[in-house]
C-alpha cells in the first residue's frame, strides 16, 4: 500500500470533479425552488394567440388581475368579490399611479365574464388593461 507523497510525477493534470457538481446541484434547487414563485396571479390556462405583442408601456410591473374557471377574480393571489375587487384594485391604482392592469381570463371563459372584470376594473379607475395569452410557437 503505497502513498503518493512526493513530487515525482510532478503536477497532476485530473479534473476534480465533485465541487463542479455540487455548485450545479445548488444552483439547480435554487431554481426549482424560485421558478414557481416567479409566476404571479392564480394559475390559469390562457388563451391562445398566433401574434403577441412583446410591448411594455412605462417598464413597471403590471397589477396581476386573474379570473379562474369558477369566475372568482384575483389580485396577485388573494380572491375577491366584485365590490372587494373594485376597492381593492381602486387602493392599489392610487398607490401606483398609471399602472397597466394584466387580465388573465381561463381558456374555457366566456367574453362576458371577462368583459365584468374588465368593466369592474374601469370604473376603480383601471386605464390601460392587457390581456394575457400564450404564444402559439410556429
Amino acid at each position: 500500500m503505497g502513498m503518493n507523497v512526493g513530487s515525482k510525477g510532478g503536477v497532476k493534470a485530473e479534473i476534480n470533479v465533485t465541487p463542479m457538481v455540487d455548485v450545479v446541484l445548488v444552483l439547480l434547487i435554487i431554481f426549482m425552488v424560485i421558478t414557481p414563485m416567479l409566476q404571479r396571479g392564480k394559475d390559469v390556462q390562457l388563451p391562445k394567440a398566433m401574434k403577441v405583442d412583446d410591448e411594455k408601456k412605462g417598464g413597471a410591473d403590471p397589477i396581476v388581475v386573474s379570473v379562474t374557471v369558477d369566475k372568482r377574480i384575483y389580485i396577485e393571489s388573494d380572491a375577491y368579490d366584485d365590490e372587494g375587487f373594485q376597492t381593492e384594485l381602486q387602493k392599489k391604482l392610487i398607490s401606483k399611479p398609471g399602472a397597466r392592469i394584466l387580465l388573465k381570463g381561463d381558456s374555457s371563459l366566456v367574453f362576458d365574464d371577462v368583459r365584468r372584470v374588465m368593466n369592474l376594473s374601469r370604473k376603480a379607475g383601471a386605464k390601460s388593461i392587457a390581456l394575457g395569452v400564450e404564444e402559439v410557437k410556429k
